[in-house]
């Protein structure tokens, strides 16, 4: 059996689609960034990020790389271990307090990513409540997909961002049965917001739990960066809020903050918890400087949110279409996975601009996209030079634009 012609059969069908994936392979430049260097075979290049999820630079903040070099001297390179043999340091305990601090809740509990800690603590609290069922928004990530998945509790997927749909479908639960109800804050690929309170509302009718994933709203919004529902003043009314330290906070890694019984509950039960080494020391340093800063510091979300704002309304002038949402996700829609490809090559190799192409499965096929996302260190001239690469790369592509901006 020649198992290498097996993959490569399906490999070539990813080729074909124009699905299969190809990695830039970069070196950011600390102080530097957005910019980077780009490795072509034995040469080097300098292209501008444009897509990446250290949405507002802290990856090279002085304050955050400053207590990863401390801890680093101080404490060494790895944790030694699983947080319950030999992992535990006293830089994650410090980290888990300021995140529940963060979140307005009694504990934290911390994980290895974002991916991790919706996985291991959905398919925890759905998988030992006896008889849970859970309700998930039909636009949830993989990561908590595969989480209900794991836990083999029964599922139901309601409407993306529908509290009707919602209360429909709890309407016909047993009231005695536990629930869980399943979604996000800032959705990664169209950039909508969930109708948070609204979706409480319905929840605490109905005496479901709340889990909310906050991976693309914390440190962005919120007087302290606690995120969107933080913004909203309703952080309380939420069971488990889920966060990450991999993008707004610059790092790595992943949490829920919730009751400490619900912590310590996924804490003595979830193997994705259990069965892992503790991240290094360093990176929990790194992330309780960063999460500190961004408590007392609004300059970088108020910058932030003005570049945002800024490059929606160049493209918007030369009618490049986007889809409208409330958030700092910019979604350039090109509708063809071959169209989204080339253009996110040609504006690497002719103007130094990384752009990723989003295609299927990430999202559905006919709604592939170009997903940029502008942070508080692209500069006016950043921008220019994308407007501008992207236009006339679209024109040359022959693609429809939106009525130009008077």
């Amino acid at each position: 059996m020649d198992y290498d012609a097996l993959c490569e059969v399906q490999l070539d069908e990813l080729r074909k689609a124009g699905n299969y994936r190809v990695f830039a392979e970069l070196e950011r430049k600390r102080g530097a960034y957005p910019h980077a260097t780009r490795f072509v075979e034995d040469a080097t290049e300098q292209v501008t990020v444009w897509c990446s999820n250290d949405y507002l630079g802290m990856g090279q903040h002085p304050a955050v790389v400053g207590a990863m070099h401390e801890a680093l001297d101080a404490f060494g390179a790895g944790a030694g271990g699983t947080r319950n043999i030999s992992g535990t340091t006293h830089s994650h305990v410090l980290l888990e307090r300021e995140l529940a601090d963060l979140h307005g809740k009694e504990a934290a509990l911390l994980f290895t990513s974002g991916y991790v800690s919706n996985w291991a603590a959905l398919g925890t609290l759905a998988g030992r409540l006896p008889g849970c069922v859970v309700l998930s928004d039909e636009g949830n990530h993989a990561s908590m997909i595969e989480g209900i998945r794991h836990s083999r509790a029964e599922r139901q997927i309601f409407r993306h961002n529908s509290p009707e749909d919602l209360d429909r479908r709890l309407s016909a639960l047993d009231p005695a049965r536990p629930k869980l109800v399943a979604f996000e804050s800032v959705y990664s690929m169209d950039g909508d917001i969930a109708p948070i309170a609204e979706l409480c509302d319905v929840a605490d009718k109905h005496g479901a739990m709340t889990y909310l994933d906050e991976v693309h709203g914390v440190g962005l919004y919120g007087p302290r960066g606690g995120g969107v529902a933080e913004r909203e003043g309703i952080m309380h009314r939420l069971t488990v809020i889920e966060g990450t330290l991999g993008k707004a906070f610059g790092v790595v890694g992943g949490y829920i903050a919730a009751s400490a019984s619900i912590c310590d509950f996924v804490r003595s039960f979830a193997s994705g918890f259990i069965f892992t080494t503790a991240l290094p020391p360093a990176v929990a340093a790194g992330a309780l400087a960063s999460i500190r800063h961004l408590k007392a510091s609004g300059v970088e979300r108020a910058r932030h949110q003005e570049r945002v704002a800024k490059v929606r309304r160049r493209l918007e002038a030369v009618g490049i279409p986007m889809m409208d949402n409330d958030s700092h996700i910019i979604p350039v829609m090109v509708g063809s996975a071959h169209h989204a490809k080339l253009i996110s090559d040609r504006l690497l190799a002719e103007h130094g601009i990384y752009v990723q192409p989003i295609n299927y499965p990430t999202v559905a096929k006919g709604t592939e996209r170009l997903r940029i996302t502008p942070s508080p260190v692209h500069s006016d001239d950043d921008v220019d030079r994308l407007v501008r690469a992207l236009s006339d790369i679209w024109s040359e592509c022959a693609l429809a634009r939106r009525a130009m901006a008077a």
